[in-house]
């Protein structure tokens, strides 16, 4: 039985002394174990990324699709854009 907050996986990683010590003041101010604190940066680091993930998908399925605006669109365009005053 682990006694950790949730069933973790142990890993060693290397980091640069200033970034550990700075990790080390953080801990300490948000009175999280290291663990926590590394887990919930790795945490946030990968949500942050998941979004460029959707987004190159996203991209990948509009340029399968034909991009080419209906004539519908393409006239309403033109109309709103010349009742603007630029």
């Amino acid at each position: 039985m682990s006694l950790g907050y949730t069933k973790s996986m142990k890993t060693a990683v290397s980091i640069p002394d200033d970034v550990f010590q700075g990790a080390e003041r953080l801990a300490r101010q948000t009175k999280k174990s290291r663990s926590q604190l590394y887990s919930d940066a790795v945490r946030e680091y990968v949500a942050r990324h998941a979004a460029d993930e959707i987004t190159e998908a996203m991209d990948r399925v509009c340029a399968e699709l034909d991009s080419k605006p209906d004539d519908f669109a393409l006239a309403a365009a033109q109309r709103t854009l010349s009742r603007t005053e630029w």
